[in-house]
């Protein structure tokens, strides 16, 4: 079987040394492999996403050298086939429609009885199919989430042999057979009523869209895997091998991100900076 590899950036900002690291850690595992090394723009969210960013990335991840496959999937173009995957788990019973705002489930939470949980697990008492009906009516928000306990129910004992194959390491060095824990992000917002899909559900669908093999990305999206393993087995697709690295982080060990104006690839590029001086800064 053929490696494939993905890059999968958010035209929302310009890349940095984190992203720079990333792409250059999954292409080098495709080449490694003889395989190929794919570019996805995950472009989902259109209030935040820019033409010009992502054609900052085609000049950036140029200026590292690197190449790939034409044409490049944007998700953007693709919400007709989440939607219909949306429909499918719909169809199952594994979805649901909560009408809670974030602030609502925020203080929902915190009355928990064993103290404050970082997750949302979901409503102790289901909704009604005329409470839901009227809602519905009056055209209130909702989002759509993914009820792990109907999940379970549906897989059965498949439940038991979630699993995934780490050959990276996760944040607490987790390597090899890693039993997938979906209770760690608990009902996770899949869709929205005006938006047909969320990152779960997206990458889950594309990975397996695009014949993903391995995916390469870094550990802080260690735990997001248990919920795609899930929705893999769920939709019946294949889970890819996992391999996640370490992040980069500024000189306080602080994770480099664009919303805390991270050093830029196009300010390593205006000061002069090789791409030589930045894979050493990189350990590379």
């Amino acid at each position: 079987m053929t490696c494939v590899t993905r890059f999968a950036p958010s035209p929302s900002g310009l890349l940095h040394a984190g992203h720079a690291y990333s792409a250059l850690c999954a292409h080098k595992y495709a080449q490694q492999a003889g395989g190929r090394f794919l570019l996805r723009i995950e472009d989902i969210d259109s209030t935040r996403c820019r033409a010009e960013y992502e054609q900052a990335i085609f000049d950036d991840l140029r200026w590292l050298g690197l190449s790939w496959e034409m044409p490049v999937r944007r998700q953007s173009e693709h919400f007709d086939a989440y939607a219909r995957t949306r429909e499918k788990l719909v169809a199952m019973g594994v979805l649901y429609r909560s009408f809670l705002t974030r602030r609502q489930i925020r203080e929902d939470i915190a009355r928990a009885p064993h103290g404050r949980a970082p997750v949302y697990h979901g409503p102790k008492t289901p909704l009604s199919a005329d409470e839901e009906a009227q809602r519905l009516q009056n055209g209130e928000a909702f989002a759509w989430r993914l009820s792990l306990r109907a999940a379970r129910r549906v897989l059965g004992a498949r439940w038991d042999d979630l699993h995934f194959i780490e050959e990276g390491r996760g944040p607490a060095g987790e390597h090899g057979r890693i039993s997938a824990r979906p209770a760690l992000l608990g009902d996770v917002v899949l869709a929205r009523k005006d938006i047909a899909t969320s990152y779960h559900l997206a990458v889950t669908h594309d990975d397996a869209a695009q014949g993903i093999t391995h995916v390469v990305r870094g550990q802080d999206l260690f735990e997001s895997t248990h919920i795609h393993v899930l929705l893999q087995a769920l939709l019946g697709l294949p889970t890819p091998v996992y391999h996640h690295h370490r992040l980069i982080t500024d000189a306080q060990g602080k994770r480099l991100a664009t919303r805390d104006s991270a050093r830029t690839l196009d300010d390593w590029r205006k000061s002069g900076a090789s791409v030589q001086d930045l894979r050493q800064s990189l350990g590379l």
